[in-house]
């Protein structure tokens, strides 16, 4: 098998279809996992914006307004459908399967033309179940993916490219449109740019001008709908906000275990026993601060789930195509190979399933479906039959928002936030929801406490 995809031959892509066809039949049909609460968010979210509420605005939450915007135009299509969320997601995986491929034939990356970049990113692909579905990380990494494939572009180019420049900042200014917290890749372009490229004063302008430019049509977007103000003071509360812990750092590390020695394998073998040009030294450079900057990432990043370890992906891809070019033949190469593309997937659907029982994963509910239902908590299990009625969809951000000074222009926003989305059913199991209601008595008059932590609002 190992050898099948080390020819370049780009028939070889139908068998990397096949592989993602089959791997996809086991995850659809074979003991399917359920819902998340990050998927329930999104769900909700696309469905709200396309009610005609608007993000910062209208809802509290911390994803992107681009990423938004793509749930909402998921809700008019499809509705509230996972599966359509897991096959678009599909769908942008292959996109980033044959691109990362193509630019490593392209620009020379290593000593042969192969196919083998494309059938590894599949296998990793599989890390984790939530990777493979529609997510803010997953849409704003195609985008950062194009700008890693711009980046290689400048190691080979004998002569200053500026269009290649300007799509360097600017597919990663719309990666942070679907992914705020990408802004951190920020001074990795600058950074890559300049020492590793060799940025000219000229290109690194029009890099940071591509850059902006999808950031500054966002501003303008809120300004005109009248949304600026709050997307100002809410967004930077994300980073002040508490994590969600979806999964353990522990088995990230099981799972990954494997796949990160083998990249750290193909790291050393390239490095010490592999002749390299000046131009593949440089892409090594560029792919190892990628990871660096990646792991960095996390700190910051709010919904620790398996679906955001998908930045590391092409990095992975590179370092492990390095194991098996010079590895090219005997038991350990094979076996590995067959461990990897084979074992690996399906050692990782079978231990998350061991894991759908946990927290990360939306109990089935029993509740009455109501038409607007509020839950200042983070059990989302209650929106399964309902609809979002209110502007609190992130708990954890909305905990930080509440809980600030607030003068009354800032008292002013919230009530008209809640004045205009009345919710029928307000869920409080915390007490949030109480506390705001003394603060405003004509708010206060709409709602009775029909039992503890339960408010309905007055016919």
């Amino acid at each position: 098998m190992l050898n099948f995809f080390r020819v370049n031959d780009p028939f070889r892509l139908i068998g990397i279809g096949i592989y993602l066809l089959l791997l996809t039949a086991i995850y659809f049909l074979v003991n399917p996992f359920p819902i998340t609460s990050a998927q329930l968010t999104w769900l909700i979210l696309g469905e709200r914006v396309g009610d005609g509420f608007l993000l910062y605005k209208d809802i509290i939450d911390d994803t992107g307004p681009l990423a938004a915007g793509f749930f909402m135009a998921m809700d008019l299509i499809f509705g509230r459908s996972l599966v359509a969320y897991e096959w678009v997601g599909r769908l942008l995986i292959l996109f980033q399967i044959l691109y990362w491929n193509s630019i490593l034939i392209k620009f020379r990356a290593f000593e042969e033309n192969t196919y083998l970049p494309a059938i590894i990113m599949a296998a990793l692909f599989h890390f984790s179940f939530d990777m493979l579905s529609l997510s803010p990380a997953l849409l704003a990494s195609c985008f950062l993916i194009l700008a890693l494939g711009q980046l290689f572009s400048q190691t080979v180019l004998q002569k200053e490219g500026s269009e290649s420049t300007l799509l360097i900042g600017l597919y990663a200014g719309i990666a942070t449109g679907f992914q705020p917290n990408y802004l951190l890749f920020l001074p990795y372009l600058i950074f890559t740019g300049i020492a590793i490229s060799g940025f000219s004063f000229r290109q690194l302008m029009l890099s940071l001008i591509g850059y902006f430019l999808p950031l500054i049509l966002i501003v303008v977007f809120y300004f005109w709908t009248e949304g600026l103000i709050e997307a100002i003071e809410i967004w930077p509360l994300s980073f002040f906000s508490e994590k969600y812990y979806y999964q353990s750092s522990l088995d990230w590390l099981i799972l990954g275990s494997f796949p990160i020695l083998l990249a750290a394998v193909g790291y050393f073998v390239s490095t010490a026993f592999k002749g390299s040009t000046i131009n593949q030294q440089k892409q090594r450079q560029l792919v190892i601060l990628w990871m660096l900057f990646s792991a960095f990432e996390f700190v910051f990043i709010k919904r620790q789930g398996a679906f955001q370890l998908v930045i590391f992906i092409p990095v992975l891809t590179y370092l492990i195509t390095q194991f098996y070019l010079y590895f090219k033949s005997g038991i350990i190469a094979n076996l590995s190979f067959l461990l990897l593309i084979l074992a690996f997937p399906i050692v990782s659907w079978w231990y998350w399933q061991q894991k759908s029982q946990g927290d990360y994963f939306v109990k089935p509910s029993t509740n009455q479906p109501e038409k607007s239902l509020m839950v200042l908590g983070n059990d989302l299990s209650y929106f399964q039959n309902s609809n979002l009625g209110g502007p609190f969809l992130n708990y954890n951000l909305s905990r930080v928002y509440l809980n600030q000074e607030r003068g009354l222009p800032e008292k002013a926003r919230i009530f008209q936030m809640l004045q205009v989305q009345k919710s029928e059913v307000v869920l409080d199991p915390n007490g949030e929801f109480k506390r705001l209601l003394r603060q405003f008595p004509a708010l206060e008059s709409n709602y009775t406490e029909t039992k503890p932590g339960v408010f309905h609002l007055k016919k």
